[in-house]
């Protein structure tokens, strides 16, 4: 058993049109990905894998308080997404028993009852240099539409070498429970890298995630772009 705690804030509550923004912002415990099987039982810093898209929504809020936007936005940073056992385990279980805890858990019981949004938008890995956003599989089964629209704010401003308009793997993450369990159409945002073994980017669930390996001009693109999705709702 595990104790977790998921974090929530709302802006406009009374609002019924809203916009569910969400990241997890615990830290991988276990560097099972890395180079060296030395640091395969130590914890990550999780830099880029959870505190990046964290960042990115506690600027994002600071925004929406300095001006208000016109409909509702709830901000979710959900816990345990990361938990799964180490890789050399080879655990062949139900993966819902390990990965996501906190979006399973929130997406059953959410904070207001019946809780509903327009769409929902989860942030993950989104702080690397060079970062290159695919278009995730799931997302785009779950809500084409909304990935299409948010690559194509994202090229409006000027983002497009980050936003790649290409489909990428198929990811099991925190938007599938919202999108199965709520039906709120949920993307993921999340660094996918063809060239990577892993096909997540470089460093993923290494002990290499960390400080050394964020790029504000990332940052920038990812906050920039749904600030512009945000103000551009109605």
């Amino acid at each position: 058993q595990l104790n977790f705690q998921n974090l929530i804030a709302s802006w406009n509550p009374e609002m019924k049109s809203r916009i569910l923004l969400c990241s997890h912002w615990d830290s991988r415990p276990f560097a099972d990905h890395d180079p060296d099987k030395a640091n395969h039982r130590k914890p990550i810093d999780a830099a880029n894998d959870g505190a990046s898209g964290v960042g990115v929504l506690l600027e994002i809020a600071r925004q929406l308080n300095a001006r208000q936007p016109e409909i509702g936005i709830d901000i979710v940073l959900f816990d345990v997404e990361d938990y799964g056992p180490p890789q050399d385990q080879h655990y062949t279980e139900d993966t819902e028993k390990w990965w996501g805890l906190g979006s399973q858990y929130w997406s059953k019981h959410p904070q207001v009852k019946n809780y509903d949004a327009k769409y929902g938008i989860l942030l993950d890995m989104v702080g690397a240099p060079g970062a290159t956003f695919l278009m995730e599989g799931m997302s785009m089964n779950y809500a084409p539409s909304i990935v299409r629209h948010v690559w194509e704010v994202a090229a409006t401003a000027g983002f497009s070498n980050y936003f790649i308009p290409e489909e990428g793997i198929y990811v099991t993450d925190d938007h599938i429970y919202i999108n199965k369990n709520l039906n709120i159409p949920t993307i993921d945002v999340i660094h996918l890298d063809k060239n990577s073994p892993t096909g997540f980017y470089p460093y993923w669930h290494t002990t290499r995630d960390n400080m050394e390996s964020i790029d504000r001009l990332t940052l920038k693109a990812v906050g920039q772009t749904l600030l512009t999705v945000i103000y551009e709702e109605r």
